[in-house]
C-alpha cells in the first residue's frame, strides 16, 4: 500500500476525528453517505451495528478499496427508543426533558472493512444518569448549535456535562468512538 494513510475515517464527525487523533495511525477523513432509515423490527443493537458496518463499507468503496475504512455510529436509547439526532430545536427540547434524573444506554459501534467480505466489528453500550435540568436551561441549551448533531441531543464534552451525575462505561463512547474498543479493533485488523 502506497497510501500516506493507514486508514479511511468514513465520519464527518469533529467528535470521532479528535478521538482518533489519539490513537498511532494515519487516517483521511471522507463521510460516508449512507440511508440510515432502520429496519422493522431491527433491534437498536442490530441497527447501530448495521449503521457502522455500512459506513465502514461505504467508505472502503468510495476510496476504491485500497485502504480499509472505519465506520462509527452512537445511539442514545431510553425506554427502548432510539434518541437520534434531534430534527428541530423543539425536538431537542422534548429529548432532553425525557433524559433529565434518568438514566439510559449509549450504544456506540465501531467497524473496520478490510475487503468487502471481511468486516470486523465491535459494540459498546455505557449507561448515563442525568440529574435534574431544569426547562428553563434546557431551552435556553437547545437555542445552540450544540445539540443539533448529536444522539439524544447533547454532548457528554458540552454544556450538559455539567448534569451528568453518573456514567458506567466508556465517557468517550458516549463522544461517539469508544477508544479501547476501537484500538483493540484495529490491533485485530494489524492496523496497530
Amino acid at each position: 500500500m502506497n497510501s500516506p494513510y493507514s486508514i479511511l475515517l468514513a465520519s464527518g464527525s469533529p467528535r470521532r476525528r479528535e478521538l482518533l487523533r489519539q490513537l498511532p495511525i494515519q487516517f483521511k477523513v471522507a463521510p460516508a453517505d449512507i440511508d440510515e432509515s432502520a429496519c422493522a423490527s431491527e433491534s437498536p443493537k442490530d441497527y447501530v451495528q448495521r449503521m457502522a458496518i455500512e459506513k465502514a463499507l461505504a467508505g472502503f468503496l468510495k476510496d476504491g478499496g485500497e485502504v480499509p475504512s472505519m465506520g462509527a455510529d452512537t445511539i442514545v436509547l431510553l425506554d427502548g427508543e432510539i434518541l437520534g439526532k434531534p430534527v428541530s430545536r423543539e425536538d431537542a427540547v422534548t429529548m432532553l426533558q425525557r433524559l433529565s434524573g434518568r438514566t439510559h444506554e449509549v450504544y456506540s459501534a465501531v467497524a473496520v472493512a478490510l475487503a468487502t467480505d471481511r468486516i470486523i466489528d465491535t459494540l459498546n453500550i455505557t449507561a448515563v444518569t442525568f440529574g435534574s435540568m431544569t426547562k428553563d436551561w434546557i431551552a435556553k441549551y437547545c437555542q445552540t448549535d450544540e445539540p443539533m448533531d448529536k444522539a439524544g441531543a447533547y454532548a457528554v464534552q458540552g454544556d450538559t456535562g455539567r448534569f451528568i451525575s453518573r456514567i458506567e462505561g466508556s465517557y468517550t463512547g458516549v463522544m461517539g468512538l469508544p477508544l479501547y474498543e476501537t484500538a483493540r479493533l484495529l490491533q485485530k485488523a494489524g492496523l496497530l
